[in-house]
């Protein structure tokens, strides 16, 4: 199951795409991570998902990952007494604590942190800002709100606060029980939704211990300015382009993604462009040219992954949307001006050993045109490292450890091996040209380089490069 892309496909489940047929079809086409949204997902379902996965990757051999997607605060209003009311423009609407069911001038808002937060000039969207308002006067009570954009508004509809710090943890008591209970199933990915600040991510790791890996979305303002601190305190990105253009203006969106792509692979961290990428396969077989454009923009900039939701979880062609993306990438990775875009977007090495020796084994490898980049590695941080520099080879990444051969499903280029660990330089050296060799990315007489951390399975010593030619039956000798 050697991909022909480096960019790496997500894949939402859902009532779609749930049965161990439709998932094998789905990883089959190109899906190498498997999104478990728990905005829609019981716990008994998400394990009876994690199981069916497992199931897929023990009959294939290769590491798949999956991603639990946290739903965060959802903040909503409250009831009207007729189900729905009538906004116009220029009225004012009144946001208050009254659980009384509201009318044409007022409702319920059952977020007291939100009317403690709110100034005046602070705009609220509602309904995923159909609706707009403008607080004119705030209490620790009410919020006296100018309608500025009217429409329809009725029960419980979603609420949106772009210019308003809240402070609330960006997980709930649900996500804390979706959190422990995806955990304890095995799950490699955590997404954490509507994170403002890098303590966000903090405070999920300390309840995380290493147990997974955080992916932090980016879906609020909040967050932009926050960015650098954000990207430090994650193991990954998630460009939430929905929500993030709904709390933003929609034209700054497209700029938003190219920075966050770039400062997430200048800090080594991988990145994933989400959100209405093939939106409209969701009824249709085929999609849009604006939406295959789309797809191509996000691999020239070089993002590690793409993202399908409903497009693979409640939509009529799952398979065909993961092929289509599987296409897409392949395509634009064929072009000719591919490799200079992504070589001139090549941030400069880190001053550490290990982002050195990445480095220098990217040069090496593109100078010899050698055919595949071999990392050993036990945490992943190797081949981390070696795909942040966007080599021009194959990344063939070897681990003794499952846990990390599944969370590199993420990571651009790489293809993962679990495989036992080296017993020493000879033995590291010789199966890494076996295994390329089997896997197809080397043929007898060709040469290799191969990356690793010397002492052997300690991880993060990434300090050690070698150039192999490979035997008539894949044995490697320096």
């Amino acid at each position: 199951m050697r991909r022909l892309r480096r960019i790496k496909i997500l894949a939402t489940l859902g009532p779609a795409s749930s049965d161990l047929a439709m998932i094998r079809r789905l990883f089959e086409a190109g899906a190498d991570v498997f999104r478990i949204n728990m905005s829609h997902t019981p716990h008994d379902k998400m394990r009876e998902l994690v199981a069916t996965i497992r199931n897929v990757e023990s009959s294939y051999g290769r590491p798949i990952g999956i991603l639990v997607d946290l739903q965060g605060p959802k903040l909503r209003l409250g009831a009207f007494a007729e189900g729905a009311v009538q906004l116009q423009n220029g009225q004012t609407f009144t946001l208050d604590s009254d659980k009384t069911p509201g009318d044409a001038t007022r409702v319920q808002l059952p977020h007291p942190e939100i009317l403690a937060a709110l100034r005046p000039g602070h705009a609220l969207l509602l309904d995923d800002g159909k609706v707009r308002l403008i607080a004119e006067e705030t209490t620790k009570e009410h919020a006296v709100t100018r309608v500025v954009v009217g429409g329809r508004m009725s029960d419980r509809k979603g609420v949106s606060l772009p210019d308003t710090d809240l402070p609330v943890s960006a997980m709930t008591s649900k996500d804390r029980a979706d959190l422990e209970a995806a955990l304890v199933t095995g799950v490699d990915w955590i997404a954490l939704s509507f994170v403002q600040r890098a303590d966000d991510v903090i405070e999920a790791k300390k309840m995380i211990r290493g147990r997974a890996a955080v992916m932090a979305k980016i879906e609020k303002p909040q967050a932009i300015d926050r960015l650098a601190d954000i990207i430090e305190a994650s193991d990954a990105l998630m460009v939430a382009r929905g929500d993030l253009g709904v709390e933003l203006p929609l034209e700054r969106v497209p700029s938003l993604q190219k920075q966050m792509t770039r400062m997430a692979r200048r800090a080594g961290k991988p990145v994933v462009v989400a959100t209405q990428m093939l939106e409209s396969m969701i009824q249709s077989p085929v999609p849009t040219r604006a939406e295959v454009s789309d797809v191509a923009t996000a691999v020239y900039e070089g993002a590690d992954a793409i993202m399908l939701s409903a497009e693979s979880a409640a939509g009529k062609f799952p398979v065909e949307a993961v092929s289509t993306m599987n296409r897409i990438g392949e395509e634009v990775e064929r072009d000719p001006t591919y490799r200079s875009v992504i070589m001139a977007q090549r941030p400069a090495p880190e001053s550490t050993a290990g982002d050195a020796i990445a480095d220098a084994a990217r040069q090496i490898a593109e100078t010899l045109d050698l055919p595949a980049l071999i990392c050993w590695t036990s945490s992943g941080s190797t081949a981390v490292r070696v795909a942040r520099e966007r080599p021009k080879p194959p990344i063939v990444a070897i681990t003794p450890n499952i846990t990390a051969g599944r969370r590199l499903a993420v990571v651009w280029g790489v293809h993962c091996v679990v495989a036992e660990d080296a017993r020493d330089q000879d033995d590291m050296v010789n199966r890494a040209g076996q295994i390329a060799f089997r896997d197809g990315f080397v043929r007898a007489g060709q040469r290799v380089i191969i990356v690793a951390g010397v002492p052997l399975g300690i991880p993060g010593t990434t300090n050690m490069v070698r150039i192999a030619s490979v035997g008539p039956e894949g044995e490697a000798n320096m």
